[in-house]
Formats: structure tokens, sequence, C-alpha cells
């Protein structure tokens, strides 16, 4: 349970690939304009990502080492065609506004880092749930930064949202600055720069403020070398 446990603090926080490793910042980037994409793209991403760690992990004994990378992505590959057949069959509209990113998880450094460094080392389950919450972690990142970038540059949340549950998802979309007139650097790729910057000094500081509060409780000695 230790182990499983590690996995899902290192996914979502130590380790997470988009505010720590800084990996698969290209979608990150690209697409996290409004909350429904990056949801969209950080949903098929873990996806891949899990299924990928558990396949890779099934078959790692079987793969000599000198032509694993080719296999890796062989698999990887077969995966993310898959999810892109899927989505364009039932998310059709939002897998037009996704476009090449979707195919693009192929080439996501995040999903061969974790199949090369994790799944081809360790036993399937724990591989799987490595693949699942490093993509979960990389999924609330995005996230969070098109809800940044969303409220910023059009004042509305879920903006989009029909493109993925139907014209009567509209309803839920909500206005949080109402006549808001916009502001077009936040869309703009600038404005993912500026936001994934936020994210990462947020993410320090609450790191440094979390050693401090540990380093008050030791006794002098270890509070000094914490410091």
């Amino acid at each position: 349970m230790s182990q499983y446990r590690d996995i899902i603090v290192n996914g979502l926080w130590k380790q997470n690939p988009g505010v720590v490793q800084l990996l698969g910042l290209c979608p990150l980037l690209g697409i996290s304009n409004s909350v429904v994409n990056a949801v969209g793209l950080g949903l098929a991403t873990t996806m891949v990502m899990t299924f990928s760690n558990g396949a890779i992990s099934a078959i790692r004994n079987l793969v000599s080492h000198e032509i694993r990378i080719p296999v890796f992505i062989l698999v990887i590959a077969a995966l993310v065609t898959v999810i892109d057949m899927s989505m364009n069959a039932f998310v059709h509209p939002l897998y037009l506004v996704l476009g090449i990113f979707v195919p693009l998880i192929v080439t996501n450094c995040i999903v061969l880092a974790r199949t090369d460094s994790f799944a081809a080392k360790n036993p399937v389950l724990p591989s799987m749930l490595d693949g699942m919450m490093m993509g979960l972690g990389l999924t609330m990142v995005i996230t969070l930064l098109g809800a940044l970038r969303e409220v910023v540059g059009k004042g509305t949340l879920f903006s989009g949202l029909d493109l993925a549950f139907g014209p009567a998802a509209q309803a839920f979309v909500i206005h949080v600055v109402p006549d808001y007139k916009g502001f077009l650097l936040a869309i703009l790729p600038p404005g993912a720069f500026f936001g994934l910057g936020l994210l990462v000094a947020l993410r320090n500081w609450w790191d440094l403020r979390s050693q401090k509060r540990a380093a008050q409780h030791l006794p002098a000695g270890l509070a000094q070398g914490v410091n």
C-alpha cells in the first residue's frame, strides 16, 4: 500500500509532469485556452498513459533492451489511434477543435518517459496506476491553466461544453464576468506561458511554505538544517 500511495502522491504533486518535471508542454501550452479543451485532451492523454504503461509492463520481459524504444512507440501509437478514432466517432465537434494535438500524444515525451522509466521495470498494476496518476496530474494542471486563461480571456467557464455534450450543455456555461469584453493576450500563446509560470511559482511557494511549517515542529538543530 505504501508503494501505491507514493505513486499517487508523485503523480499528482511531487513529480507532477506539468509543474515539476515540465514535460509534455506542447499540449499544455497549445490547447489550454479553455477548460473543456484542456479536460478533453488531458483525459485522452491519461487513458493512453494508463493503458500503454499496462501493456508495456506486461511485455517488458519479452522485449530486449536494444529495441525497446521502437516497440514502446508502436504500442503508444496503437493506443493513440484507438483514442483518436473513438473521439472522432463520439465527440466529433471537440475532436475537430483539438485537431492535431490528439495524434501528437504519440510524441508527448511524458508518455514515453513513464513507459521507459517505470512500466518497463514494474508489474502491471503499479504501472497502470503510475500512468493514470501522471496523466491525471497533467490533466489537473492543464485544467487549472485552461480555467485561468478562459476567465481572463473570455470571462467564462466551461465555454464550448456543447462540443462534448451537445447544444443543451450551453446552459451550464458560467459567465464569471458578465458583459466582459475579453483579453486576447490570455487566449493567445503568450497567455499560456504567463499562466504556466504562475502555476509553477504557486506550487513552489506552497512547497517552501510547507517545509518551513514542518521545520517549526523539529528540534532546533534539525530545523536549522531544513532551513
